[in-house]
Formats: structure tokens, sequence, C-alpha cells
């Protein structure tokens, strides 16, 4: 689960979020919007143990931080290795088997890509590596900052349906995003205003 009560926190005497409570249940697919500057960056980093809050809780705590993934807006690949083997890396701190990497990659359109190094990719092709080395290990939370946001509409129609997949198989799963396509798959859509979830509309299917 990922929860926050009664969040604030400041940055040089403004206090941008003012009192955040949300809950993302396990296997449930839920968006953040919001104008840009509104904290929905700043709420995700707390959400995910980059940063502290002033005042409040969150979940998962730092003892569940591990089964956390996290796609920040900076990505984070690392330039030294391939696609390939960062997005393996999760796998193989865990001591786990890779064979999931090729899958996720091929899922994700860039299976001929994993070879190559982040400098010889375009960054929306970086982008898409970020997000199959957040899912591959299979997280109980997923925490995206953008995750679209430089996808053509086939890639970024690809990168949701990876979203998806991973809240179908039980994650709950985080997304901030100013993009239209991924707030219409999501199963509740959460605006950030004025430093508080001002509503949480909820997605039906037909």
């Amino acid at each position: 689960m990922i929860s926050a009560a009664g969040v604030r926190r400041s940055f040089g005497g403004v206090e941008v979020l003012r009192g955040v409570d949300l809950v993302v249940a396990p296997g449930e697919f839920v968006t953040l919007s919001g104008p840009s500057g509104s904290g929905k960056t700043a709420l995700l980093s707390i959400l995910c143990g980059f940063d502290f809050p002033d005042a409040g809780a969150v979940e998962p705590g730092p003892a569940a931080w591990s089964a956390c993934a996290v796609l920040p807006q900076s990505l984070g690949l690392a330039t030294e290795l391939t696609l390939e083997e960062n997005v393996a890396l999760p796998l193989r701190l865990r001591g786990l088997a890779t064979d999931p990497v090729a899958r996720v990659l091929a899922e994700l359109g860039i299976g001929d890509l994993g070879g190559r190094y982040p400098a010889q990719v375009s960054f929306g092709q970086q982008q898409r590596a970020a997000l199959a080395r957040a899912v591959v290990a299979r997280p109980s939370a997923l925490l995206a900052d953008e995750p679209t946001a430089h996808l053509d509409a086939a890639s970024a129609e690809a990168a949701i349906g990876v979203l998806r997949r991973v809240a179908d198989d039980g994650a709950a799963v985080l997304i901030a995003t100013h993009h239209d396509a991924v707030h219409a798959a999501a199963d509740r859509v959460l605006e950030l205003a004025g430093g508080r979830i001002s509503s949480g509309l909820r997605r039906t299917t037909t």
C-alpha cells in the first residue's frame, strides 16, 4: 500500500504540501494531476523515501522501501551499463534470475537496444529502459514521475500497458502525470492543488 497522512513539506519558507492525505491500495492504478509546481514531485519524493516530511506519516516506511520501485524524471540510468544491464540490476542485487529482462524490454519496444549504452539511444528510449528497470522485479509499490513525458503515442501506449499490468499483478501504482492517456487508464485520478489532494475521480469502464 502507498499512503500519506497529514503530510506537510516546506521549501524556503513556502509550504508546498499542506496536509496531504491519500491511499493507494494494492492492485490499484492511481494518477496524480496538478499544474507544474503544485507539489507532485515533492510528494512522490517523500512517498519513496528520497525526502522526509516536516509533519505527517507515509507508507511504505523504510522497512518496505526495498519492495518499492521508483521512476524519477531524471531516470537515474547508470551510464557505464548497457540498457540490458541497467534493467537487470535490481534482479542481480536481489540474487534473482535475469530471465525477465528481455521480455520487459521487448514489451516496451526496445528489445533490440539492450546492448546499447544510455548515451547511444534517445531520451525516450532511455525512459522506457528506466521503466523496465522499475517493473522487472515485480515491486509491491511503484511510484513514477511523468513516465510518458518523452514518448510518442505508440511508445506511451506500451508504457501505459506495462503500468496497468503491474497494478493488475497486485502492486500499488501511483503516477504523477500531465498525460491524458495515462489518466484515462487509471482506476482513480487525484488532483493536487493548493498543497492538498482536492479530488479523487474514479474511472469507470464500459
